[in-house]
């Protein structure tokens, strides 16, 4: 089968597709023929040695996967073959999911709805767990609450939006103003363009912020919430600009969330799909080929949605 690997750390040109061995599933285990696998920030960091979660090269990339189940191992009674799936295997070890086939565990995975095209599957499991984690998990958001959604129309941003919304709050998000209608459509309140406004005038003071820009936006979402309010950040992104110790100086809190496979919280974003208030935008689908280009469009931060690779 074919495997996205790298030898070394470096830009999009280390990436190789190669030939190994089909894993064959063991004793727990689900074997996955892949239909889409998403990319995501993560990628290019581990990819360009930024973010080393997975020690020294060579390995595979990727964590989002959709596909069809193609054996399983003994002990698996959830899945057959034939079954259309999709999970985050691994997470934070690696899942190598850039392959033609992946192996996964029956508690990372569900069915995939027919809400949800192959694609748009591939699409969601790390970049919706993230989102829902997050404001689930950490903030737990509540009806009336106010949610500030920092790089909103981004992988992750554009379903925290919807997943805020869904959770009855008053969502806020900062996006370029060419992203304004896409981000209206998909239920957000009001709109900041970052590169004109100021956000911690425009939104604050707020309940929530999800920053997922951070560095020096740290400092500033602490400065849009009101006092008490709640900060949370994601593992792995640049989230140097502020401690726990300066945002209790500024009696607000920080979190920051890691990721984690959950065949449970993903139920829930797929029920959310299936309900109709779901949305996963696919900005493009691109052949596992094409994968360095996946990584050159995921590093220019400008992705609307997330992108897919597909057989």
């Amino acid at each position: 089968m074919r495997s996205v690997t790298q030898s070394a750390f470096g830009d999009p040109s280390v990436l190789e597709i190669g030939e190994v061995e089909r894993p064959e599933p063991g004793y727990g285990q689900v074997l996955i023929k892949v239909g889409a696998a998403g990319i995501n920030p993560v990628d290019a960091a581990v990819r360009s040695g930024a973010y080393p979660l997975l020690g020294e090269p060579p390995f595979t990339l990727g964590w989002d996967v959709a596909g069809t189940v193609e054996a399983v191992g003994s002990g698996i009674s959830a899945f057959a073959p034939g079954d259309e799936v999709l999970g985050m295997p691994a997470f934070p070890a690696e899942a190598a999911a850039h392959a033609d086939y992946v192996l996964a565990s029956p508690n990372e995975l569900v069915r995939r709805p027919a809400a949800l095209t192959v694609e748009e599957a591939g699409a969601l499991p790390l970049a919706g767990l993230t989102a829902w984690q997050a404001l689930v998990g950490i903030a737990r958001v509540e009806a009336g609450q106010s949610v500030l959604i920092h790089r909103a129309a981004g992988g992750v941003g554009h379903l925290a939006v919807q997943i805020a919304k869904a959770r009855g709050a008053y969502v806020i998000g900062t996006a370029r103003a060419d992203n304004h209608d896409f981000l209206r459509a998909l239920g957000a309140d009001r709109l900041i363009d970052y590169t004109v406004a100021d956000f911690v005038a425009e939104a604050g003071p707020v309940d929530v912020v999800f920053d997922l820009v951070g560095g020096e936006y740290g400092e500033r979402s602490a400065a849009a919430l009101k006092p008490g309010g709640l900060l949370v950040g994601a593992l792995g992104g640049p989230m140097g600009g502020i401690t726990p110790e300066r945002a209790a100086e500024l009696g607000v809190r920080l979190e920051v969330v890691s990721v984690r496979p959950s065949a449970a919280d993903l139920a829930q974003l797929v029920a959310l799909a299936e309900a109709g208030r779901l949305r996963v935008h696919v900005d493009q689908a691109l052949p596992l080929a094409d994968v360095a280009k996946a990584h050159e469009l995921i590093s220019g931060g400008r992705t609307r949605g997330k992108i897919v690779l597909v057989p």
